[in-house]
């Protein structure tokens, strides 16, 4: 179908660079060496990613003081915006004002 239709048509129908039918891309010099140095960035990661830095034994909870200080830091920070306990008696105080109904 495709070599029918680049016999039969003169060219690509509609928008040439987007579509079913597009008309395919010319692969230059410098997407070649952009490929190549993304290629040697990535073997380079997969490398380094492949070889850790600590063992399993040094990497188990080796960061549990510091995740510990910051949780405190962070709930600290939290409860000094918190406002101060009302207690019902300081919301009902006002209804003190008479007592009629207290035996004195």
């Amino acid at each position: 179908m495709f070599l029918t239709n680049l016999l039969l048509r003169k060219g690509i129908p509609g928008r040439q660079w987007i579509g079913k039918y597009r008309r395919p891309r010319e692969v230059t010099w410098g997407m070649k060496q952009s490929m190549i140095k993304r290629l040697e960035i990535e073997a380079e990661t997969e490398y380094w990613i492949s070889r850790p830095y600590m063992t399993k034994e040094q990497a188990f909870r080796h960061d549990a003081e510091r995740r510990y200080r910051e949780i405190g830091e962070e709930y600290a920070k939290k409860r000094a915006n918190f406002p101060e306990h009302k207690y019902l008696q300081d919301h009902l105080n006002h209804l003190n004002v008479t007592k009629k109904w207290t035996m004195a």
